[in-house]
């Protein structure tokens, strides 16, 4: 199976919230009117596209269908496709030697698997990658990263449970100069006693990173739960508070039909998706394509 097809696969349940919903609309169109823009406007709201988000693609389609003179339906969903890829910031993750990438997100959104998968994909590109198991406040999240880095085959820092996350962070850079090793990707905590303890121990981790390691670049992934829907944009304005966020990386795509949360996080943050979870293996961590992203749901 190629690459799109399987993404289309995956995709499934959000092209069924969503793509189904519009072309049976379409379908019993005889033209292009407001009556069948606002249907279309409630069809995207419900797909967890957001208030906002679909405000302004209907705003945007408005002024379309009037400048363009749009009349059928075919042309009408490939305007909305076209808008819809343009929500998303034309950025891509670019790694060079050596980077200090922090993984930020609350508990339970895949983030150690997430990392996994990271350093599976690097190390698969030929760089040499060290995990730094900072999140020490989980019971066994060291423990869960080691099997992790043993399954990939990637070398992982870790201290006691309840150690202080930013003394791991500075061994895991040591050991990253030392090695000459290409990415130090660091697991951090997702959940402390206050959200205000959990964005000063973030803070704290790129103060780290800054001062012990200048020549690194520094990149932060927010990884959110796209099956969370509209919490996920509610976090990711948590985390963008107390660090400065990189991109995204949407987890368990393939098993939601709100698939529609990246159009609304990436337009209410202007933050660009780098990658979107959309299975179990090793492989099924992907470089997010705008473009090939609308074509499946589509």
């Amino acid at each position: 199976m190629g690459f799109f097809d399987s993404l289309k696969q995956r995709l499934a349940k959000t092209r069924n919230a969503l793509a189904e919903k519009v072309e049976s609309l379409l379908k019993f169109s005889a033209r292009i009117d407001e009556d069948t823009l606002e249907e279309l406007e409630e069809i995207l709201i419900t797909a967890d596209l957001g208030v906002n988000a679909t405000e302004k693609l209907i705003s945007q389609l408005r002024e379309k269908v009037k400048a363009e003179k749009i009349r059928s339906p075919e042309e009408l969903k490939e305007a909305l496709k076209n808008e819809i890829v343009k929500v998303f910031p034309d950025k891509k993750l670019d790694i060079v030697s050596p980077t200090i990438i922090l993984v930020v997100g609350v508990n339970g959104v895949g983030k150690t698997t997430t990392i996994g998968k990271l350093a599976y994909k690097f190390k698969s590109e030929g760089k040499k990658v060290i995990l730094a198991a900072a999140d020490t406040f989980r019971a066994a999240a060291a423990e869960q990263l080691s099997v992790w880095g043993n399954r990939v085959g990637v070398d992982v820092i870790k201290h006691q449970e309840g150690a202080d996350p930013a003394a791991v962070l500075y061994d895991a850079i040591q050991a990253g100069k030392a090695r000459r090793a290409d990415i130090i990707i660091c697991d951090t905590a997702g959940r402390l006693h206050t959200k205000k303890n959990l964005m000063e121990e973030l803070k704290k981790l790129y103060r780290v990173s800054e001062k012990e390691y200048k020549d690194a670049q520094i990149i932060s992934l927010l990884v959110l739960d796209a099956t969370t829907g509209q919490n996920a944009i509610a976090q990711a304005r948590i985390f963008k508070e107390a660090v400065n966020i990189s991109g995204l990386i949407l987890t368990k795509m393939d098993g939601t039909a709100k698939g529609g949360v990246a159009v609304a996080v990436a337009s209410e943050l202007n933050l660009p998706v780098f990658f979107i979870g959309v299975g179990e293996s090793l492989e099924d961590l992907q470089e997010f394509d705008p473009k090939a992203f609308v074509e499946a749901i589509f």
